[in-house]
């Protein structure tokens, strides 16, 4: 969990905010904003994706034990100086692929709608947030050293706990596949967990964005 707090809470979540912005011509609170809806959904779809099959909890871990390993993290500041990088911006929509598939363009017309935002502009943060958070986890993953698909699955409601029941809501409705709730009961509860204290992700972006 140390990773994304010290990424959020220190220098490194300003940058990451600002460039955000200056790469999507919002302001700086708009793109805070957006932030703190689409890092808990790109993790809600993770955990999804790894609660569902053997599959998606193999090709996470081999991501995060190669390409995602953290190390995008050791230099926001080239990454993000002077615009951000095609190549990154390709990662991340390569990632976005795999993460949402077909309720990709169904995630952007809702935060859109949310935020206020153009679908283009949140087209383009989605795929900024999406290599971050694959570093973040891949950092936290290699510290907490997760070896498998319980770990994983552990690290990752972990990561969502606490969150407010807007994102909860958000998060149920976007990654219910068949539209039936069922992800309510088979995988918000693991998602969200029970605690309802403020804390984890949803805590930590309340702070930061003065949510």
């Amino acid at each position: 969990m140390s990773g994304l707090l010290d990424l959020l809470n220190g220098p490194m979540g300003k940058q990451l905010i600002g460039a955000v912005a200056n790469q999507t011509g919002q302001s700086e609170s708009k793109a805070g904003s957006v932030l703190s809806m689409a890092m808990p959904l790109l993790l809600g779809a993770m955990k999804k994706n790894v609660a569902s099959s053997p599959q998606g909890a193999e090709g996470l871990m081999s991501a995060l034990s190669s390409k995602h390993d953290g190390s995008i993290l050791d230099n926001l500041g080239g990454l993000f100086n002077g615009g951000v990088d095609q190549s990154v911006l390709d990662d991340g929509a390569g990632i976005l692929g795999h993460v949402f598939g077909d309720k990709q363009s169904q995630v952007e017309t809702t935060l859109s709608a949310k935020s206020g935002m153009d679908t283009g502009s949140i087209a383009n943060i989605l795929k900024i947030a999406a290599p971050i958070v694959m570093g973040v986890l891949g950092k936290q993953k290699a510290q907490s050293n997760v070896s498998d698909a319980n770990g994983l699955n552990s690290m990752l409601g972990g990561m969502l706990g606490g969150q407010p029941k807007e994102n909860q809501s958000l998060i149920t409705t976007l990654l219910d596949a068949d539209g039936d709730g069922s992800i309510l009961d088979d995988v918000a509860g693991m998602v969200m967990g029970g605690d309802k204290k403020s804390g984890g992700l949803g805590g930590l972006l309340g702070g930061l964005f003065g949510k």
